[in-house]
């Protein structure tokens, strides 16, 4: 599942590897053609019910379009056809009854990773570790959709699944200078935030949800996006929500495992994917001393990795050839990584290299999204990672089972086609007119204070070696907010990867907190 193809081939500091964007659709073609399909909201209604934890929920489901326009001169200017996949539960008070926006990051993923694993009341079956074999692939009822504690909306990012970017000038001529300019707009960080902004306020609009508690869910880009758009919302539209929940998080660049290799001088993302690296180890049995439980000893593996390990990085060249010496032999204890490959890399090992580098001896690599999988390497001579065993494992499940359900069960889709990633080309990554790594902390922070009743359910995998655990751990730690605001956020780690709900145990549990979450920050039972 490629969930991260341009997040990190695109950032300033070289973030991307080449198996996170081993595969491009290909959208401006059909982009390009004002069609009326395109220029008009489209909407198709079903009817269902799912099974949730042994309580029958009747729904109805609405597969549809909402066509986004220009500002100021140019508000009458259509600008993206965004689709989306909403389910609402029959029988409740729209006004007392929550609704949660859902969406997958990338940038520029489809959302069909959400909706087909976590929260749709269907689910596909994959393996939980291993390659799913090919089709024809298990469509079951999703016993973990969050549909019994809120009303959902999938959304497709501009450009992805059925989403586009819409050039209506008449002159012909003109339209391919019109859709350049749609891409600059719209495939950026600023952009694609005013996008779903938009996009959700026209949706409170359509289906009479104004008044209805509010709820953000993205994973990965997501919880980028989620941080722009929750405070675009509150400080720019006057919508205060009453949630946001975040999967996967990645809010500040700089903490990426990934690339870090090409931002000498910057550290800290090794000592914050150390944990995660520890405990990919521990699941294929590659460390030294096996522990029983890995819990305890990922509390201290943390304490070393801002402690010890981040004092050695820090003297740089000053680190003594004795003390560099040691902190290899304890890292060795904590990656399974050999003492002498560990002070070739300099102490410092990317995500691409560790994935590489643990199952080597037998020729394989681990997972990126999530390291309990593993593959045969590309290359075993390579540097990095040439690939992700686990997206190949997975996505073509992933796929297939969403083109076939949009289309027999949501009645939508038909003769178009559902792109798996919007062909970005350039994501721009200036963000409040500043260039370099994106940081948008501030950006949730901003939410948070102008908001002070906003609450914020961080979820994370300790497989996840895209979005480290820890990494989003101390991000949310750093948030410049006052103490009191602290506490309006909550914590839920998993023994899962990237996407948590790939594992089915990590799956019910995070349906759990999710539903409690919301539950606890609906306001109903206050009024």
């Amino acid at each position: 599942m490629r969930k991260l193809p341009l997040v990190l081939a695109l950032a300033a500091l070289s973030l991307g590897t080449a198996h996170a964007a081993d595969k491009k659709d290909k959208t401006s073609s059909d982009e390009a053609k004002p069609e009326a399909i395109l220029l008009h909201p489209q909407a198709s209604a079903s009817e269902g019910s799912v099974s949730v934890e042994g309580k029958r929920i009747a729904y109805k489901a609405v597969a549809g379009t909402i066509v986004l326009h220009g500002k100021g001169d140019k508000e009458n200017e259509p600008t993206v056809s965004m689709f989306y996949a909403a389910y609402f539960k029959k029988g409740e008070d729209a006004s007392k009854r929550p609704i949660t926006f859902i969406y997958n990051g990338g940038p520029g993923s489809a959302t069909v990773w959400l909706h087909m694993g976590a929260f749709g009341p269907r689910r596909v079956v994959t393996a939980d570790d291993s390659h799913t074999p090919a089709a024809p692939y298990q469509l079951i009822n999703n016993n973990y959709s969050l549909l019994d504690a809120s009303d959902l909306v999938f959304i497709d990012a501009p450009g992805a699944g059925f989403s586009r970017l819409v050039a209506n000038d008449p002159d012909a001529s003109k339209r391919d200078e019109q859709m350049k300019d749609r891409r600059k707009d719209i495939y950026s960080v600023d952009g694609d935030g005013h996008a779903f902004a938009q996009f959700i306020t026209q949706f409170l609009s359509r289906y009479g949800r104004w008044n209805s508690p509010k709820y953000l869910f993205g994973e990965s880009y997501g919880t980028t996006r989620s941080a722009v758009l929750a405070n675009d919302l509150e400080n720019d539209d006057s919508v205060d929500l009453n949630g946001v929940i975040l999967l996967s998080q990645i809010l500040n660049f700089d903490t990426s495992i990934d690339g870090s290799d090409q931002n000498p001088g910057v550290d800290l993302p090794y000592e914050l994917a150390l944990p995660t690296f520890t405990a990919t180890a521990y699941y294929h049995h590659k460390l030294p001393q096996q522990p029983a439980e890995l819990e305890p000893l990922l509390q201290e593996v943390e304490q070393f990795a801002l402690g010890e390990y981040a004092q050695a990085l820090m003297q740089g060249s000053r680190l003594d050839d004795a003390r560099k010496q040691a902190i290899a032999e304890k890292l060795h204890q904590y990656t399974g990584l050999s003492v002498n490959y560990l002070l070739k890399a300099d102490l410092r090992v990317t995500g691409g290299m560790f994935e590489h580098e643990l199952l080597g001896d037998n020729g394989d690599t681990t997972g990126r999204l999530d390291s309990r999988f593993a593959g045969p390497s590309l290359d075993p001579l390579s540097k990095e990672a040439e690939y992700d065993p686990q997206s190949s494992a997975i996505s073509s499940a992933y796929i297939a089972a969403f083109n076939d359900y949009v289309r027999k069960d949501l009645k939508f889709g038909q003769d178009q086609v559902y792109h798996e990633f919007a062909d970005v080309g350039d994501w721009g990554f200036k963000h409040n007119g500043h260039d370099g790594a994106v940081n948008v902390m501030p950006d949730l922070a901003k939410a948070m204070k102008t908001n002070p009743t906003l609450k914020v359910l961080l979820n994370g995998g300790y497989y996840d070696l895209a979005t480290p655990f820890y990494a989003a751990d101390y991000e949310m730690h750093h948030m410049p907010i006052q103490p009191a605001l602290m506490n309006n956020v909550s914590y839920a780690w998993y023994p899962s990867g990237h996407m948590v709900y790939a594992h089915e145990e990590s799956l019910k549990l995070l349906h759990d907190n999710v539903a409690r979450f919301i539950e606890q920050t609906d306001n109903v039972k206050k009024r």
